[in-house]
């Protein structure tokens, strides 16, 4: 059987017996060919199967119009809205995506980065891994002038782009609702290394709301997780219902966490939210199919896809680099379920 052979200018050009750069200035409509000779070259390229060589093109041109996205996992619903967002932007600017996920590994974020940057990617675009504590491993791309922006897990200090919300106020917001609902001991879930601050610093919301209610802060009451999973959040749960008292609230800083701390609850014979009321964060698909279904706090997953690709094609446009600034989103709301009525 004959080995399937991609079809290339210089097939065309033995075609139609002209010169292979004759045939590579037809294809692009170049001044100095007739317009008689562009149409034949085009009608002969379409007969044969010829597809234009996009990467070979841009790696000439040392870039090959792909986005890079370097992601925990695709399976979390925030973060698949994330990447659809991305798409959505990447596309419009004739940019095509590369999706590499981490697994919440340091070691494969590494690996990934690297990667993706001999892959000569145009620009990069990360939420970081949970293990990530060190950030070397993304200096490659700016010493490179290749963009890069954080997303959503953000390193502290690191002189790039950055598309967040404000997760404090985020924190703080979801701590004031249920302290409205009567709670007077709320727990928190805590997740991540101090570099990727987002959990932290909804941990930071938490704790100021309850001061300026003047709630105790308990730090039995504040469990430190592995990772955002429902058996990690099945553990923190049981923790929380073997203290005496239980605590009649609780802060999950993700849905995930949330849906398993009211299963949970239930399998313990603890009401929700008669005596257990629950608030989560990111506004997942989940959240409305749990019975009883669950308080959450918004997350623009998508919006913050778009603006971090569109980021990427701006920097790329301009013929000076833009300085590193970071996009706060404020547009977070508290959606009220019955997980946490009176």
């Amino acid at each position: 059987m004959e080995e399937n052979k991609y079809v290339t200018i210089y097939d065309i050009a033995e075609r139609l017996n002209l010169a292979t750069s004759t045939i590579s200035r037809a294809l692009k409509d170049h001044h100095t060919i007739s317009d008689k000779t562009i149409k034949k070259v085009k009608k002969t390229a379409e007969e044969m199967g010829f597809v234009p060589n996009t990467l070979a093109a841009g790696l000439r041109g040392n870039k090959t119009r792909t986005i890079g996205v370097l992601i925990p996992t695709v399976t979390q619903p925030f973060l698949s809205s994330l990447i659809s967002g991305i798409e959505i932007a990447a596309q419009k600017s004739d940019y095509t995506v590369i999706i590499m996920q981490s697994h919440d590994s340091y070691e494969e974020e590494v690996n990934m980065a690297k990667s993706l940057y001999s892959n000569r990617v145009s620009g990069v675009i990360c939420s970081l891994a949970m293990e990530t504590s060190d950030t070397a491993h993304f200096h490659q791309f700016s010493n490179n002038n290749i963009p890069l922006v954080f997303v959503d897990r953000v390193p502290k200090g690191y002189n790039t782009f950055r598309v967040v919300i404000d997760n404090y106020t985020a924190g703080y917001k979801a701590t004031k609702h249920l302290i409205e609902q009567g709670c007077i001991r709320i727990a928190y879930f805590s997740a991540g290394s101090e570099l990727g601050n987002l959990y932290n610093e909804r941990k930071r919301g938490y704790i100021e709301a309850l001061k300026d209610h003047n709630i105790e802060v308990e730090e039995e009451l504040i469990i430190n997780l592995n990772s955002v999973t429902y058996e990690d959040g099945v553990k923190g749960s049981n923790a929380l219902f073997d203290l005496k008292p239980i605590p009649d609230g609780l802060f999950a800083p993700g849905d995930i966490l949330a849906v398993s701390a009211v299963q949970t609850a239930k399998k313990r014979g603890i009401r929700v939210p008669e005596e257990f009321k629950v608030i989560g964060f990111n506004n997942d698909p989940i959240s409305q199919i749990i019975d009883p279904n669950i308080s959450t706090i918004t997350h623009p997953a998508e919006k913050m896809g778009k603006a971090a690709a569109e980021i990427i094609i701006k920097n790329l446009k301009s013929s000076k680099n833009d300085d590193a600034k970071e996009i706060t989103f404020l547009n977070t709301e508290v959606l009220a379920r019955e997980s946490t009525q009176k």
